[in-house]
């Protein structure tokens, strides 16, 4: 089964294709891009591109690969040639583990090589443009208004289009993305007294109802994910969605998050859980306690759930999920995740969520850097984006294509049309991972019995660490 704590996007534009393949970039021309001319060879009427996507066809991401070799590519070609242009674009796939190709391409990037266009995780953005391997579209295709004016932008929620962006500039066109909500049982929530329509407007309310349904023999009234054995997941389906309730992010104002009392807020709700038999400590320990946590709620032994959208279309779905529920559609209800208090989450907003997802990227040393940002248009068109779905309801960037192909599933409606507008994403730095890592423990602490004070110490000095000094870490 696939990774939950990996991203989850519609089609070839997400999690199919997140890390890249490299390789020389053939129609690369020498120097930095701030040295180049943005419109060099615009008029060339004979023009070479290559794609970098880690998916390979009967392999990793097989239908993401077939996407963009037998229908992106080849309706690109046709309409260039309509224009009187004669492009070859070569794409370049392969399925080897993300982190490697991350290496990979960091080296050709900063050989002033590897594809023209190449997809990217999200949280890579940052990371690279910090190294300068990428540099803003405006830079990239040029700062007269063609890439502020396109229209697709129009389409895409501003907070979608963070995933392709780092300080306030767009580097990329956001793919498919995701969004975290709370799912609960309904048949338990019925026999618990508690509403259908169940809509928590804060984490006192999550508790309350955690309550009522304690009440119920051989159920777990509440699963937040927690713990080291869960890895990312930890992160993206607890300890993020939580702690945008609070009013702030894991990255905020240039420095990461320290023992300070929005921490120490999260770990309490933790607690909450963990320490008064609301949630299970067994299942946050156990190598897959995630897998069993789906199969308890499909057995209807959890009441309360916090996860992504992938978790209605590919876990408890009715007919090929990994944890089936013939009655979904009338069992599972799904909540906004409240902040801890009405209108305490990031922004003064009274709902929260995160989301994942990729974005895709031109190299700022192409030697076509117009014609790529054709291909980019054209690869993130209604039509195209429509295409790479081949007829499934998934969640895509743009929200006229999620009118469309989401409205028989009204779950997925509710994350593009409630969730997605108030969605915050993962900071693309290099120290991410090992902050993720600390909070994972920290939460392991938690479940372990200790204090919210003590976990939060040691999590100061694990964050101290990872990050190069207590300088660089938001603590009060």
């Amino acid at each position: 089964m696939r990774s939950l704590s990996r991203v989850t996007t519609a089609g070839v534009l997400g999690a199919a294709a997140l890390a890249l393949l490299t390789g020389c970039l053939g129609s690369s021309g020498s120097g930095e891009s701030g040295g180049q001319d943005a419109n060099r060879n615009a008029e060339a009427k004979k023009v070479e591109l290559t794609f970098g996507s880690n998916s390979v066809k009967g392999g990793k991401s097989s239908a993401g690969a077939t996407f963009i070799s037998d229908v992106l590519i080849p309706k690109f070609v046709a309409d260039q040639k309509g224009k009187g242009v004669d492009v070859t674009v070569k794409f370049q796939g392969d399925g080897s583990d993300d982190e490697v190709y991350k290496q990979k391409l960091s080296l050709d990037l900063s050989n002033k090589s590897g594809p023209d266009l190449f997809q990217i995780d999200g949280i890579w953005v940052g990371e690279f443009a910090q190294a300068n391997y990428i540099k803003p579209l405006n830079d990239t295709v040029g700062a007269d208004g063609k890439v502020d004016e396109w229209d697709g932008w129009k389409q895409i929620p501003e907070a979608v289009q963070a995933l392709g962006s780092y300080n306030g500039q767009r580097y990329g066109v956001p793919g498919g993305t995701d969004g975290r909500v709370l799912y609960f049982n309904k048949k338990l929530f019925q026999q618990a007294g508690l509403p259908a329509d169940w809509q928590p407007k804060s984490w006192d309310d999550i508790i309350s109802a955690g309550q009522a349904l304690k009440k119920l023999s051989g159920v777990t009234p509440i699963q937040i994910n927690a713990g080291t054995a869960m890895g990312e997941a930890t992160t993206m389906q607890g300890v993020l969605p939580l702690l945008v309730g609070t009013g702030t992010t894991v990255n905020a104002d240039g420095k990461w998050l320290g023992n300070n009392s929005q921490l120490r807020q999260v770990l309490d709700f933790y607690h909450q859980i963990y320490s008064t038999g609301l949630g299970d400590p067994v299942l946050q320990r156990e190598a897959k306690g995630r897998d069993k946590s789906f199969a308890e709620f499909a057995a209807n032994k959890i009441g309360i759930l916090l996860e992504s959208d992938y978790f209605w279309r590919s876990v408890v779905e009715p007919k090929e999920g990994v944890a089936k529920m013939a009655d979904r559609d009338s069992a599972v209800g799904y909540a906004l995740i409240p902040a801890a208090k009405p209108g305490g989450g990031v922004k003064g907003q009274d709902f929260v969520s995160m989301s994942g997802g990729g974005a895709t990227v031109i190299n700022p040393n192409t030697k076509y850097p117009q014609q790529a940002w054709e291909f980019l248009q054209f690869m993130n068109s209604a039509d195209m984006v429509k295409e790479s779905l081949d007829g499934a309801a998934k969640i895509t960037q743009r929200s006229d294509v999620n009118s469309e192909v989401l409205k028989s599933d009204p779950m997925l409606s509710f994350v593009a049309e409630k969730v997605l507008p108030l969605t915050q994403y993962r900071p693309g730095l290099a120290e991410y991972p090992k902050v993720s890592a600390a909070l994972q423990q920290a939460t392991a602490d938690i479940v372990g019995g200790k204090s919210t004070d003590q976990t939060a110490s040691a999590y100061q000095k694990a964050v101290e660490t990872a990050v190069g000094g207590k300088d660089k870490v938001a603590s009060n």
